[in-house]
């Protein structure tokens, strides 16, 4: 009997509840739509899902700010509801992954608003600090130390309540637990015991590389809080203890456990899933995310460099091969849609589409698909502030502001990265709501719904969704892509990105032409077999692979040349 663990063939499907089905005509995604739309996930041949937050929340943060661990939002439903998915999931032979938020709880959680008195037993909990004199008002403080928030201003906020500051790396409503008190951590591992006890499969911990704070909370150099957390050494400490005081209380049962990390490095995120070590299975990380970020940050857009992109990507494969284990993605709720962002959503929008989904998901690792992403869903033209509902954004287009950026500049950056372009409404068909609703969603749904819609795909060969149901299914049958080694080839190459997979006698030759125009493929090994061996999925109609092995390598294309947008994995 085979001990690999179950996620290492695994693909993980995101649901970002909100908007993905609303089943009372509210305007907003529910539990309950999930459950009339959970035969469409399992149809994708995917083995988990990984559920944005549902807990009670005021919503600052769309849900990512928590007042009750314990409960779930009235907006989204029920307790019950919830296991009523997680055992219609089961039935399904699907596993729930939870969203799990503890570096920080909203300002409206109990265990917050009890820590505001400094005599409480919760004080502690948090961590709360006296202002520091300011040299130019007598009678006022500064913060206690410089550190920014990742939302840009400052990590402090002054409690008119004790009259000290308390840290949030986030915004002001979503205060950062003191993972040094040992009563937190134990809530907390309560908590994590609670869900598994109800049937939930594993966890994605939210920005979990920022729990273990440095000892006296020094000055950061550039003012970039970040620089001071994220790779403190305590992390790996309290990793190894959840993974005691929680996992292991379940001998039985083998969990999926994934770490979004900010700022990580593939040798920290090596330390984190080293299974020696036994702390988390995998972890998220931006390093292939951030590639096209200008000198201003995100929301200073530059065009894509394939060249970053790739070593990046394949930097990450050759560090954590044989040690760790890489999460695969390039969509999620955090992210504008990749079609948009580096595809062709025009003229090639189905091959660009189906060319990035198959590019990454013949890696090594675990793919997330994210809501949309198996129908190629694209940017909403977002045009003016008030559209936005991004915490993010509006943060963003605010210090913009303050910066004295034309107005022009802003909104085009915010309409190309901005979070609420993964927000909009999932596609179903071409209905005035896409049937998402039957009421007015809660943010506008694209008008390209008419045709670009789970209804239009679904019985169509060569559709984005039957593509992404053959590429899911072959992670269950090629040893190749799930144990094989790998190799980039053509580093330096700006519009050709290929790789080799290699186990045992397989050879899988993978090849994508990341432009609009023709490519000519250079001569040689391993591209010179290209035409000659096996394909076993390509994303042009002529070459599809429908079942592996069943086309001819070049089938339909000129001998050596790669169409625009044009992906083709074969055997050589």
């Amino acid at each position: 009997m085979s001990t690999e663990p179950w996620w290492r063939r695994a693909v993980v499907y995101q649901v970002y509840p909100r908007s993905f089905a609303d089943s009372d005509g509210d305007g907003i995604g529910d539990i309950r739509g999930i459950l009339q739309r959970l035969d469409h996930i399992a149809a994708l041949g995917v083995d988990a899902v990984w559920l944005s937050p549902v807990y009670v929340s005021p919503q600052v943060d769309n849900g990512y700010d928590i007042s009750d661990y314990q409960a779930i939002d009235p907006t989204f439903g029920t307790l019950a509801d919830l296991d009523e998915l997680i055992e219609a999931m089961h039935a399904r032979g699907l596993r729930l992954v939870m969203d799990l938020v503890v570096n920080h709880t909203s300002d409206q959680h109990p265990w917050f608003q009890e820590s505001r008195d400094p005599a409480s037993p919760r004080r502690d909990w948090y961590i709360w600090r006296p202002g520091r004199p300011d040299p130019d008002d007598p009678g006022a403080t500064l913060p206690p130390n410089n550190w920014s928030s990742v939302f840009l201003g400052s990590a402090w906020e002054l409690d008119p309540v004790s009259g000290e500051y308390y840290l949030h790396s986030f915004t002001p409503q979503q205060p950062d637990l003191n993972w040094a008190e040992p009563a937190v951590r134990q809530a907390v591992y309560a908590m994590m015991r609670w869900w598994l006890d109800r049937g939930v499969d594993g966890f994605r911990m939210d920005v979990i590389n920022l729990i273990s704070k440095p000892e006296g909370l020094p000055d950061a150099e550039q003012g970039n809080q970040l620089e001071m957390v994220v790779n403190d050494p305590g992390l790996h400490r309290y990793l190894a203890e959840m993974r005691r005081e929680v996992f292991d209380a379940y001998p039985d049962r083998t969990f999926l456990t994934v770490g979004e990390m900010l700022a990580v490095t593939p040798e920290q995120a090596v330390l984190a899933t080293d299974p020696a070590r036994r702390e988390l299975d995998m972890v998220f990380q931006f390093e292939h995310m951030d590639v096209d970020h200008g000198a201003l940050g995100k929301y200073d857009p530059q065009p894509l460099d394939l060249r970053a992109l790739k070593a990046s990507l394949a930097r990450w494969q050759e560090m954590l091969a044989g040690q760790g284990w890489n999460s695969l993605y390039l969509n999620n709720h955090d992210q504008p849609r990749v079609v948009s962002r580096w595809g062709d959503d025009g003229r090639y929008w189905r091959e660009s589409a189906t060319l990035l989904g198959g590019v990454l998901h013949l890696h090594q690792g675990t793919p997330f698909v994210y809501q949309g992403e198996e129908i190629g869903m694209t940017n909403y033209p977002f045009a003016r502030p008030e559209d936005y509902r991004d915490v993010e954004a509006a943060r963003a287009y605010e210090i913009a502001t303050m910066m004295g950026l034309p107005e022009e500049l802003i909104l085009g950056s915010m309409a190309r990265m901005s979070r609420d372009n993964a927000r909009t409404p999932m596609q179903w068909d071409g209905d005035a709501e896409a049937g998402f609703t039957t009421g007015r969603s809660w943010l506008p749904v694209h008008q390209n719904h008419l045709w670009l819609n789970v209804a239009a795909q679904q019985d169509d060969p060569h559709s984005v969704l039957s593509f992404y149901k053959r590429l899911i299914a072959l992670r269950k049958t090629e040893d190749v892509i799930t144990t094989g080694s790998f190799r980039l080839l053509e580093p330096d190459h700006a519009r050709l990105w290929a790789f080799v997979r290699e186990s045992g006698d397989q050879r899988l030759l993978v090849v994508a032409n990341v432009s609009g125009d023709p490519l000519r493929l250079p001569a040689g090994d391993p591209f010179a077999a290209l035409d000659g061996g096996r394909l076993l999925i390509g994303n042009y109609p002529d070459g599809a692979g429908d079942a592996p092995g069943g086309a001819e390598g070049g089938a339909g294309a000129e001998p050596g040349v790669l169409r625009p947008w044009e992906l083709r994995a074969v055997y050589v």
